[in-house]
């Protein structure tokens, strides 16, 4: 700051010391050549036309100059004040924000076993001395159906969460607990599969708790994990046994700081994105996807009800998918109300409504059928819930 070099008596020091070889120098250079030059207006590179030892002299006179100029800049930082801005960003008013702080996630599909310091050291215990952490470890399990007994699992619309009358334990493979909750009047029997806390859920996983679930003649299997790999989106029941795919709120991995209120979307069931695969027109190598909405499981009726586009926020296309890695090719975007005006009214000016119609909207642009054979849509909701579709070609 400011004040950190006026009260750095340092600073003068080294600059008395500085001019007892670049004044000389200076002299010498307008003898010379006949100036009267400043030590500012020196010249930074010397003129061919000059004598080879007033060329030697202007590059000895730099030299001396550009190391006072580190001296004084070590002393500065030296002796100045050292204040951390993270945190404390600096206000632009003259930029418009258009969207708030986010963050982009992704979770290892690797499963992490945990271990304590010890553990990893391999330190020798005492002899008839177990040897425990600091801390006693979280029973992952029991901490999910914990939550899940009071806060239920969320869809988009209110009514269509489902809320647990009983939550048991159930001695299973892949099947951790019996939910039981009201389909109108019927009581029904759900199957929970609690996914890795580290990790995510493979489409393995699912098939074979789904068959469990089956063998016990569950009504419905509700996985819940942190995320679920590509090919586990496409799972959406097996046989007559509907498969609800709800995402654990990252907020669980904080259990001992988390208050089991039962009010926060800890368990939240996007659905399946309904979506048609159409040619393009005029164009016969060319495909286009048509998004109709999101498929919801109804817990009144049972049954798969599909719903509109009002849920969705936004929505992607690999046009080329490999079946590693998603990419965005296509991005659009949707929602109840038409974002333009907001967006407007945001950055104070006129939007040029075409470019702004060719991501607003429900149909893609005509692309080219994919070498792979295969293409992915990832749909986005207003809570940031995310499911994939892998399409054939």
């Amino acid at each position: 700051m400011l004040k950190d070099i006026a009260n750095n008596s340092e600073i003068d020091v080294l600059w008395e010391e500085a001019q007892r070889t670049l004044e000389p120098l200076r002299s010498r250079i307008n003898a010379a050549l006949g100036t009267t030059w400043e030590e500012w207006q020196i010249p930074r590179d010397s003129d061919p036309k000059w004598p080879a030892d007033i060329t030697k002299i202007h590059a000895s006179w730099w030299e001396t100059r550009i190391e006072r100029q580190n001296r004084i800049d070590a002393s500065i930082a030296r002796r100045a004040d050292i204040e951390y801005l993270y945190d404390r960003p600096y206000e632009d008013r003259s930029r418009i924000r258009v969207a708030g702080p986010f963050t982009v996630e992704s979770l290892s599909p690797h499963r992490v076993v945990p271990a304590d310091e010890d553990e990893l050291l391999d330190l020798p215990s005492a002899p008839g001395r177990r040897r425990t952490s600091a801390t006693p470890p979280v029973d992952f399990a029991a901490m999910v159906l914990e939550h899940l007994r009071t806060a239920g699992v969320h869809q988009t619309r209110k009514a269509d969460s489902i809320h647990f009358t009983s939550l048991q334990p159930w001695p299973g493979e892949y099947i951790g607990a019996e939910g039981r909750f009201l389909e109108g009047e019927t009581e029904r029997r759900a199957g929970i599969l609690i996914g890795p806390e580290f990790g995510t859920l493979s489409r393995m996983d699912l098939v074979t708790a789904a068959r469990e679930a089956s063998e016990a003649r569950f009504d419905v299997l509700i996985a819940c994990a942190f995320n679920y790999d590509a090919h586990a989106s496409e799972l959406t029941k097996l046989g007559p046994l509907p498969i609800l795919k709800a995402r654990m709120n990252p907020d669980l991995h904080m259990a001992d700081d988390l208050k089991n209120t039962g009010k926060g979307n800890l368990f939240v069931v996007f659905g399946e994105p309904d979506l048609i695969v159409e040619p393009a027109p005029d164009q016969p190598d060319h495909v286009r996807i048509r998004i109709i909405g999101v498929d919801v499981f109804d817990p009144q009726t049972g049954d798969i009800r599909s719903g509109d586009t009002k849920s969705i926020a936004a929505w992607f296309i690999d046009t080329d998918y490999n079946e590693e890695s998603f990419f965005v090719r296509h991005a659009y975007f949707l929602g109840a109300n038409d974002p333009y005006k907001s967006l407007k009214a945001a950055l104070r000016a006129e939007i040029d409504e075409e470019a702004w119609a060719t991501l607003y909207r429900d149909v893609s642009r005509p692309f080219r059928r994919p070498e792979t054979g295969r293409i992915a849509v990832k749909v986005i909701n207003h809570f940031g819930d995310e499911v994939m579709k892998v399409f054939s070609l």
